[in-house]
């Protein structure tokens, strides 16, 4: 273990950082000790459809495009997206930092600085299973309904077979 966060005040493990000689873990709490009120996903697809990716850049990497969400959009998960949209905030020079002639400690360093949100995108995960998951048995559904109606046209293309033989 590298990192082990506790909620504050509480002695509860909440996540932690872990390697091997190999890999590197970030891990969450989610023992079912810890959880109450557990109800599955039935509505997974739904939600799903609700979520926009889309291809971007960021504005300090014009040249790598990558793919993502915009994080006020992603309402399906909410509990995904830290910050509030469009926060911004005033900030003020402090001691140890290089304050242009004319300004002081304490005067006005940048108005409206962006406070950006940012989204949690592995508590997307249950919703994406649960989708698949739903997705799978309309799958299985949709090839037994086909299955069913092909042995039924063998079974006719037979029938008339016969007669026209008759």
């Amino acid at each position: 273990v590298i990192f082990r966060f506790k909620q504050t005040g509480g002695l509860n493990n909440v996540g932690s950082v872990t390697t091997s000689s190999n890999s590197t873990s970030y891990n969450t709490s989610s023992d079912y000790r810890l959880k109450e009120n557990v109800v599955a996903i039935s509505d997974g697809i739904t939600r799903l459809k609700t979520l926009k990716p889309y291809r971007f850049n960021f504005k300090v990497e014009p040249g790598k495009t990558v793919d993502g969400f915009l994080a006020h959009e992603v309402t399906a998960v909410p509990e995904a997206i830290h910050g509030e949209k469009d926060a911004v905030e005033t900030t003020y020079y402090t001691d140890g930092d290089t304050i242009p002639e004319g300004k002081s400690v304490g005067d006005v360093k940048e108005e409206n600085a962006v406070l950006p949100q940012s989204l949690d995108y592995s508590k997307l995960t249950p919703l994406l299973t649960a989708a698949l998951q739903e997705a799978i048995t309309k799958i299985e559904t949709l090839e037994s309904t086909v299955t069913n109606l092909q042995e039924k046209v063998n079974t006719l293309s037979t029938k008339v077979a016969i007669l026209d033989g008759a």
